[in-house]
């Protein structure tokens, strides 16, 4: 039995437009319309007091609900200076408790407007979709498969913009959809992986007037050969007739190892079979790329990849190259981040909507440990926050002045 991920009664969740570079960037005010579904009798912690115990918890290290509660304790003092705190810090339980059942469309939402407010603050248009598994959720004892996510992500900030859970890797498809309804695309670039590399989606993404780039791979076998045969074609001719772009560049890596990759793109290419189908297709792009490990006297010698694209844009070749390279990025700097940093794949929070929600509050987390631009790694950075409330307090105001405790 795979998890249980979407009820399909819930309502979808509404777009919500990027922000003026004025609006409101106040946690409290985007977390405002959040509703408490606890019975109002039992209820003995309040919930903004929990989410901001939460959050400030995994910015200083914590990785699970006991972690949270112990550093609610061990900051009590600090923590009453700003939250009312009417019976004290809450457990362990009640943390896990009330991430179980908030809402995750609800408290996305929520995250989503605070994010979005901040893309309008700094001018966000480069987007990126991929999926990743959660591997510590899954439970074989009640037979419970492990929790997959999709994400959207704007690589200029580091920021986690939408997140959609999905019953298992294949369904990828199907939450991409649902992840392009939570933002204004308007001029947007959005790139995505080859399972993301549909007719319907590509559609939508013009239909929300913003940009595509999205890999090709031999899972549309027909277009794999086009754009493969195109480029082929092009090489043996020397590009003749055609309006092109070749960007290289050469980066050094530790231990010796040098990687040159090779951008070059072919605008408003001809033998795309079915090419209509593809909306404003207007670019085919290849990359070399070309891995020197060591010298030719140790053994390890080169190693070569080619991979394609397709665009609805023509931008520069740099500017494309630019949008590939930081797609890459999401497997550097969030999800190695969230599985070596934060342990997300060792958590075994499973109850209700615990592992979700709780992997919003890691998103939010490392959005804002990006934004501090002090040298200190991720890492680093965390046991800071657990050590210094001042440094605690500049994170909280980088997200909300509102939250900072009166000196």
């Amino acid at each position: 039995m795979d998890r249980l991920i979407e009820n399909e009664e819930k309502p979808t969740i509404r777009v919500v437009p990027l922000a003026s570079p004025n609006a409101d960037l106040s946690l409290l005010h985007h977390f405002g319309q959040l509703i408490d579904s606890r019975s109002s009798h039992l209820v003995v912690h309040l919930l903004t007091d929990i989410l901001v115990i939460g959050v400030c918890a995994v910015l200083g290290g914590a990785n699970s609900w006991p972690d949270i509660a112990l550093f609610g304790r061990s900051k009590r003092k600090w923590f009453a200076t700003f939250l009312e705190l009417p019976n004290g810090i809450p457990s362990h339980d009640t943390f896990n408790r009330v991430f179980a059942a908030l809402d995750p469309v609800a408290f996305q939402e929520c995250f989503v407007s605070w994010m979005n407010a901040v893309c309008g603050r700094l001018g966000l248009k480069q987007l990126q979709i991929d999926g990743k598994s959660h591997r510590g959720t899954r439970d074989d004892k009640n037979n419970l498969g492990c929790l997959h996510t999709v994400s959207i992500w704007a690589s200029q900030a580091g920021l986690t913009l939408g997140q959609v859970a999905v019953d298992s890797k294949s369904n990828e498809i199907t939450a991409i959809p649902k992840l392009l309804q939570l933002l204004d695309l308007e001029g947007a670039l959005v790139t995505i992986d080859a399972m993301g590399c549909q007719k319907e989606i590509a559609a939508k993404i013009r239909l929300g007037n913003g940009h595509y780039v999205l890999a090709v791979k031999e899972n549309h076998p027909t277009l794999y050969a086009d754009v493969e045969k195109c480029f082929v074609q092009a090489i043996e001719t020397d590009f003749q007739g055609l309006r092109y772009e070749v960007f290289e560049e050469k980066a050094q890596r530790g231990r010796g190892r040098l990687e040159t990759r090779v951008y070059t793109v072919i605008y408003d290419p001809q033998g795309v079979r079915n090419k209509e189908d593809w909306v404003d297709l207007k670019a085919i792009i290849m990359v070399y790329r070309e891995r020197q490990v060591g010298s030719d006297e140790d053994g390890q010698g080169c190693s070569y990849e080619v991979s394609y694209y397709i665009a609805s844009c023509d931008k520069t070749v740099l500017e494309l190259a630019c949008s590939i390279r930081n797609h890459w990025g999401i497997e550097n700097k969030v999800h190695w981040v969230l599985d070596v940093v934060f342990r997300e794949d060792e958590s075994r929070a499973r109850a209700g909507h615990a592992a979700e929600n709780l992997g919003w509050l890691r998103r939010l987390a490392l959005a804002l440990l990006n934004q501090d631009d002090s040298e200190e790694t991720i890492k680093a950075k965390r046991l800071k926050v657990g050590w210094d409330n001042d440094f605690l307090e500049h994170l909280l105001g980088l997200l909300d002045p509102n939250l900072l405790p009166e000196k």
